[in-house]
């Protein structure tokens, strides 16, 4: 598995799993535990979560699926912006753990920008980094002006990545995120990488993977992946994960990559991250 060196020094897998709607169906719970280990044997040790997904059953779920092997399991978890007070978040990072069944997080993110002042927020984070109870923490959500104003507060010069959506249906954070973090050593994660699913019905990503006799989400992943971003498309099935996994060895052309540019233009003027999202 390739790896990406965030600006501690933590290496950080480029590609994982999500794990947004895991835990909400009991019945479904067997499953997923067998496609987030099957993920794991493959190299996917990235695993994203947060506090919100399935009320903190996505994190319960995991705990379970990674109680054999967590210290070979990169591990995220987010916090809600109504939680992300000084002590409040303190709080919710120790419910986390508990519902993990670990004693820290390789990484932990700010979900997105809420009511509560970011200095009182990275206060919190700093705390947690410094008790050992998180490795590094980062942002979700957050354009150039976000960043740009957390970085300049106490703590903000270590803020290891920022979570965005990113694909090619939506590619606002190429106008100038992208470039500004890049430029910083702040990695992007890119969440909703297939769009909820909308990005498999497109004509041009539909010819693409029958030319190259794979799937349309192979191909809309190894697009991301091509940018140098990190990529967890959703846990759904083994079968999936199976899939998913194979996306990191697929080298889309020249040729390719053009015409998805053509069917999918980048920006061509000023947008905000979450503009027409």
């Amino acid at each position: 598995m390739k790896n990406i060196c965030l600006l501690s020094g933590q290496l950080m897998p480029v590609l994982g799993m999500g794990t947004a709607g895991l835990g909400e169906v009991h019945a479904e719970g067997e499953n997923e535990i067998a496609a987030l280990r099957r993920g794991l044997d493959l190299g996917m040790t990235l695993i994203d979560t947060a506090e919100i997904y399935g009320d903190g059953g996505a994190e319960i779920l995991i705990g379970e699926a990674i109680a054999h092997c967590r210290s070979s399991v990169f591990l995220v978890s987010k916090v809600a912006p109504r939680n992300a007070t000084q002590l409040g978040a303190i709080a919710a990072c120790e419910n986390s753990l508990r519902r993990l069944q670990t004693d820290y997080l390789d990484l932990y993110l700010l979900h997105w920008r809420g009511p509560v002042p970011l200095s009182e927020t990275l206060v919190a984070l700093e705390t947690l980094k410094q008790s050992g109870k998180i490795r590094d923490y980062g942002v979700g959500n957050f354009d150039v002006k976000d960043m740009e104003e957390a970085r300049a507060l106490p703590g903000g010069e270590v803020i290891a990545t920022n979570q965005i959506p990113y694909n090619l249906r939506h590619r606002n954070s190429e106008w100038k995120l992208l470039s500004w973090c890049q430029q910083r050593g702040i990695p992007i994660m890119a969440h909703s990488p297939l769009l909820q699913g909308e990005l498999l019905k497109h004509p041009k990503l539909l010819e693409i993977a029958q030319q190259r006799g794979v799937t349309v989400a192979q191909v809309a992943i190894a697009w991301l992946l091509h940018q140098e971003v990190i990529v967890f498309p959703k846990v759904s099935s083994i079968a999936h994960v199976e899939q998913n996994r194979a996306a990191l060895d697929l080298q889309l052309t020249t040729e390719e990559l053009s015409a998805l540019d053509v069917a999918f233009p980048p920006p061509s003027a000023p947008i905000t991250l979450l503009e027409n999202w």
